[in-house]
């Protein structure tokens, strides 16, 4: 069983990482409101949303950018657990 390390929550959603991944690129998974959202960081580029309507995913998108250094740093400390 993989863990669900949540980074924090906001407007309902939940911004998280899997700890079953492997090596992928520093990235965000975003749920909440039945729906599922992935995003490569620092770039911002949506891999896939499910379930969540345009006024949700630019919500979520401009909560990732606002808090984008903090999830880089808690992906790098996540990553560096890892190894």
């Amino acid at each position: 069983m993989h863990s669900v390390p949540t980074v924090f929550r906001k407007y309902g959603y939940r911004f998280h990482f899997y700890t079953n991944e492997g090596n992928e690129p520093r990235h965000i998974h975003v749920t909440g409101n039945n729906g599922e959202m992935k995003v490569w960081l620092p770039e911002l580029s949506v891999e896939f949303s499910y379930g969540f309507s345009p006024v949700e995913q630019r919500r979520i998108i401009l909560t990732i950018k606002d808090n984008r250094k903090l999830l880089m740093e808690k992906w790098d400390e996540f990553a560096g657990k890892k190894k």
